[in-house]
């Protein structure tokens, strides 16, 4: 993977574009689950935002970097012929006129890459491998391999609106080697990124910050255009690969629900290398969610597509071990609704329909593509995994429920029932649409009757003890199987994540680990012991940053105890990121 980047944008964290308005932040130190209601503690802020490792660069460098986007623009010039050329100028005069006319307003929080990507959400360069980490306590003996992390990281300024999501996909990477650490971290390499490399500008449009009403529209007009006159091809994918990571068939997938999967190859020292997008062999012909599902008998991938233009609005496949796909399962949905998550049992696969949708004819009288709509009957899906059709799917009614992740199901026949364990979000488009309503992320457990078509909803955790728990799983060894514990983070204050919950699905029972003052992480990876006999006997990775010194680790915690076994000091700040997987010694060994 080429290490090259826009090194002019990494300098930009100097100015203006990513520094929070401290009167205007909306994120809090405070325990509190709030958005709004609490002001942000400025010492805190001024010593994240303000750390060298952060935002601060040499004046030299800087002008430098200057010069080199400068010589990017020229040599992409330079390509174009006589046509190309007088119109990529004047559709760049088009844009800067909307980026203008955009700027004269306040933008969303949801959209304003002052808040969006502050802190220590702001983008980093890559880092080529780094060997001999520094470690406090003991790597326990059964970790060897790679933990892996994806996450946003956005290679250009932006030029107006920018949401999390947005950003292009920059995987991080801890190898551990009978006790020794390395660290690297490289962009996933998709063809959106490396077209806007060479153009040295964000020319794709931003699916969440960007395509709101008319200017959304007319970033629409500005990338189809040029996409006629050949300055920038979008027939490859638009997709960031920013999301999910699962290692299936010998090969590490990127993922993002925009597009197809991208292969990602962990090289012998540790490092990290772009093989291309991935399309199974030529079977794969639609994107895929980045969530998808293996069992851990079968060995089989499950997964799902959505489309939010034509019907057929949702599809879903399988891969067997070997990744042969089976043919697509057209599932009837009356509209283009957001699946992020789903789930599978033993004999199932469980489709969440809910409540956000897209509604693409909202842009036109000036709102967000992406809605809530309170007409609608959330539900859920039961299809069999081996479904030719759907037409024997089973949809039980769950009213007012919106899972972005579900983390587990499994069946109970006794009963007729299938169970779900999800976190149920209100206000169920607050991620994406500016609300005052503040955000609550609830565990729940819902029971779907097969026999009866009705649904019953319960918070698994007392009132007493609730907070917001989102990104996590269950021992990936009993996925589709009824699970005792899931391991999930403390999303508190929103957005930043503060520890994590071993919670007893069952009693209820929370056991809660917090990372330190001014330490936050993300998504915490339950990794089994190979030799378990217990459903907890293992460990639990997370990246920390300490926001006081800006220094990074990846933490390692005995899931039984929720004590720290090892602290791997990291070379560089790692970002807040999404969702991880880790890839044993052995598998890395005979990858594709």
């Amino acid at each position: 993977m080429s290490s090259s980047s826009s090194p002019s944008y990494y300098n930009t964290l100097s100015n203006n574009w990513a520094k929070p308005s401290i009167d205007n932040l909306s994120i809090t130190q405070s325990s509190s689950s709030s958005i709004k209601s609490i002001p942000l503690k400025k010492k805190n802020i001024n010593k994240s935002i303000h750390c060298a490792s952060v935002l601060h660069f040499p004046k030299q460098q800087q002008q430098q970097q200057t010069y080199q986007k400068k010589h990017v623009l020229k040599k992409q010039q330079n390509k174009l012929n006589f046509f190309q050329r007088v119109a990529s100028i004047a559709l760049d005069m088009a844009e800067n006129a909307l980026v203008s006319r955009e700027l004269q307003y306040p933008l969303p929080k949801t959209t304003d890459p002052s808040l969006q990507i502050s802190g220590n959400f702001a983008p980093v360069p890559e880092q080529p491998v780094t060997h001999a980490l520094p470690v406090t306590g003991t790597i326990p003996e059964c970790i060897n391999g790679v933990y892996v992390r994806n996450g946003a990281n956005p290679l250009h300024e932006p030029l107006a609106g920018h949401h999390l999501f947005d950003g292009d996909g920059m995987v991080h990477a801890v190898k551990v080697d009978n006790g020794c650490a390395s660290y690297a971290c490289r962009f996933t390499e998709t063809t959106r990124l490396k077209q806007e490399r060479e153009l040295g500008k964000p020319v794709f449009p931003k699916a969440i910050g960007e395509l709101h009403g008319h200017s959304g529209i007319a970033r629409l007009m500005l990338f189809y255009t040029r996409g006629m006159f050949g300055i920038v091809d979008g027939g490859e994918g638009c997709g960031v690969a920013n999301a999910g990571l699962v290692y299936f068939n010998d090969r590490l997938l990127a993922m993002s629900e925009d597009d197809l999967p991208y292969q990602v190859r962990i090289t012998e020292e540790g490092d990290l290398s772009t093989i291309g997008r991935y399309n199974f062999n030529g079977q794969l012909k639609s994107t895929m969610i980045a969530h998808p599902k293996i069992d851990p008998i079968s060995k089989e991938l499950f997964a799902l597509s959505y489309d939010v233009v034509q019907k057929p609005y949702l599809k879903y496949f399988k891969f067997s071990q070997s990744g042969e796909k089976s043919p697509d399962v057209e599932i009837p949905l009356d509209m283009p609704t957001m699946i992020h998550d789903f789930a599978i049992t033993e004999n199932f696969v469980i489709v969440p329909d809910q409540q956000v949708v897209f509604k693409l004819q909202e842009m036109i009288t000036g709102g967000s593509p992406v809605i809530y709509d309170k007409n609608k009957m959330s539900r859920f899906g039961v299809l069999r995994k081996n479904a030719s059709d759907a037409k024997d799917i089973i949809w039980v009614e769950s009213p007012e429920t919106f899972c972005f992740h579900l983390w587990n199901a499994w069946e109970e026949p006794e009963t007729d029932e299938v169970v779900v364990i999800g976190s149920c979000m209100t206000p169920a488009d607050s991620i994406f649409n500016e609300c005052d309503e503040n955000l609550k992320s609830v565990l729940s457990e819902i029971r779907l009757n097969l026999k009866t078509g009705k649904s019953t909803r319960r918070p698994i955790i007392s009132e007493t003890e609730q907070v917001n728990l989102e990104a996590g799983m269950v021992n990936r060894n009993l996925l589709g199987r009824k699970t005792q514990f899931a391991y999930l983070a403390i999303a508190e204050p929103w957005p930043k994540v503060s520890g994590f919950a071993k919670v007893d699905l069952s009693t209820g029972e929370v056991k809660k680990f917090y990372y330190g003052d001014s330490k936050f992480g993300g998504e915490p990876l339950f990794l089994p012991n190979e030799n378990a006999i217990n459903e907890d006997d293992g460990y639990i990775l997370a990246f920390v940053h300490d926001e006081e010194t800006c220094k990074s680790e990846l933490q390692i915690v005995n899931a039984k105890n929720l004590e720290v076994e090892a602290s791997i000091k990291l070379p560089s700040r790692v970002p807040y990121g999404f969702h991880g997987t880790f890839v044993e010694a052995k598998d890395l060994k005979n990858q594709a």
